[in-house]
């Protein structure tokens, strides 16, 4: 088994999804004079770029960091980081609403019944009821600029959200190759120009480089961003599109000026033929478009989005043209694509540095020899088509229930044919209260119904079962439970003074 296992692991690409993948492989691989020790290489070229001014994540985030034993403060400090309860989301469903994705439950609640669902029998009885957003203690604490990190040991609304972050991509790169090269990463600087492939059985075996040198492998993670030089180059996999669910097909990228608040939270405010993203970070704010060109031209989502900004822009507005959609196979042969190589989903649920961990994870758990069995390839395949398609759906449900009609865009988004899974997500809401959960690793309960109550989806019925207890006790839980939360996050520190804490600035 020992002489099968892989000697040599190429990643080509740096940026964001190459370190990401690049750090926990060192970690796993790489030991120096040990017989099951395998090199782990990144290949990058500083005259290709990077995409992105900005990322906001996902509360998963803090796993990855926790498994690479990354100091929290370090890390904020070095990528210029803050804090993110979740997203605002503003003008979606309709013009001058606003709704927000909060990370964590509403709850407690009762009898293993969600409390939302109770919240949905007494605003049957009371219309005048509060939003059910007063009972998620991460958007609480938004609206309100609080942060403090959960209390997971108390049972109280003090550990009853989770947090992500938004960070600066290029420095959490750079953050990542440095954490990756202390572990047995190396870093080769050149542009590949030819990549050779056996004869024999079709698998790559040698990147050529423009000066002459050359980089062989086992294993080969394709990290190339759009150029996906490997899965598509060399492997050919096949693209699909899902453009006709998601139809905007550019973005524009610019920063600006900070501007305070800072606000623990992300941005979206749908626009008349897309939606635009602010991200805070502590050094600048990162903002974006992303829009459909058959209804909105460059020129005017460049100056859209310049229009829209908190402060004054800090460079010119980067474009990047995408089809939506996955590789139909991420993994051919001895070729794994990760990142923008083997799909692209617009950022609307922060899930692009997600997605890339997501199938780091499901790679090291896979991890092939060199006798790379087919069977691996399925399943990690199998795996991360499911994937892709629950984010797909998940996204493609904030288009769909828009109740706007002043825009050829939004009229064109509410009478598309969507995905029959998510006909019947939708369906089952709003005839019964019921959340399906179609892929158990993917968005939770919580998520479906803030975005589906925030779009404006009442469902006609509530779950019976909660009937089954008293309506004054229901009332009682529900105050309770609202006036800790109120309570809780009154005693937290602002946003802006607990992240100078944390950093090291702070008192």
């Amino acid at each position: 088994m020992r002489s099968q296992a892989l000697k040599k692991v190429v990643i080509v690409g740096g940026g964001s999804a190459g370190w990401i993948t690049a750090a926990p492989l060192a970690r796993l691989l790489c030991r120096p004079g040990q017989p099951d020790h395998c090199e782990v290489t990144l290949v990058e070229s500083a005259e290709i770029g990077t995409i992105g001014v900005g990322e906001a994540t996902l509360p998963t985030i803090s796993f990855y960091n926790q498994l690479l034993g990354i100091d929290e403060a370090e890390f904020v400090r070095k990528t210029q980081a803050s804090f993110k309860l979740g997203i605002e989301f503003s003008d979606w469903g309709r013009v001058g609403h606003r709704f927000f994705h909060g990370f964590g439950g509403f709850g407690p609640g009762i009898h293993n019944r969600p409390l939302w669902a109770y919240w949905l029998r007494l605003r049957e009885q009371d219309p005048q009821l509060p939003s059910y957003e007063e009972w998620s203690t991460a958007t609480v604490m938004a609206r309100n600029l609080r942060f403090t990190r959960p209390q997971p040991d108390t049972p109280s609304p003090a550990g009853a959200f989770n947090y992500a972050y938004h960070f600066d991509a290029t420095l959490y790169g750079n953050y990542l190759r440095e954490h990756a090269q202390r572990h047995g990463a190396q870093r080769i600087e050149g542009t590949i120009v030819r990549v050779e492939t056996s004869e024999e059985n079709g698998q790559v075996t040698t990147l050529h480089l423009s000066d002459g040198r050359r980089v062989d492998g086992d294993l080969f993670i394709d990290c190339s961003g759009f150029r996906a030089l490997l899965i598509d180059g060399a492997m050919k996999s096949p693209y699909e599109d899902w453009s006709s669910w998601l139809p905007c097909d550019r973005a524009m990228a610019v920063p600006c000026q900070r501007t305070d608040p800072m606000t623990p939270y992300t941005t979206s405010t749908a626009r008349s033929a897309g939606w635009q993203w602010r991200i805070p970070l502590q050094h600048r704010t990162g903002n974006g478009l992303v829009y459909c060109s058959s209804h909105l031209s460059d020129d005017e989502a460049a100056g859209l989005l310049l229009g829209n900004l908190d402060g004054a822009a800090l460079d010119k507005p980067r474009q990047q043209r995408f089809v939506t959609g996955r590789r139909k196979q991420a993994w051919v042969k001895n070729v794994v694509a990760i990142g923008l190589s083997s799909g692209f989903l617009e950022p609307l649920e922060s899930t692009s540095i997600h997605l890339i961990m997501e199938a780091v994870g499901r790679l090291t758990a896979l991890l092939p020899d060199r006798s790379f069995q087919p069977t691996l390839a399925d399943e990690f395949n199998r795996q991360m088509a499911r994937r892709y398609e629950s984010v797909r759906d998940f996204i493609i449900l904030h288009y769909k229930l828009t109740e706007r009609r002043d825009s050829e865009f939004w009229r064109h988004c509410a009478d598309m044919p969507i995905p029959d899974d998510l006909a019947h997500q939708i369906t089952l809401f709003r005839e019964t209260g019921r959340v399906a959960i179609l892929e158990p690793e993917g968005f939770g309960e919580a998520s479906w119904a803030s975005i589906l109550l925030g779009l404006g989806v009442v469902p006609r019925r509530h779950d019976p079962y909660v009937d089954q207890v008293d309506i004054d006790i229901v009332r009682r839980h529900l105050a309770s439970v609202h006036s800790a939360i109120r309570n809780a996050v009154r005693t937290m520190p602002s946003h802006a003074d607990f992240l100078a804490s944390a950093n090291g600035s702070g008192p």
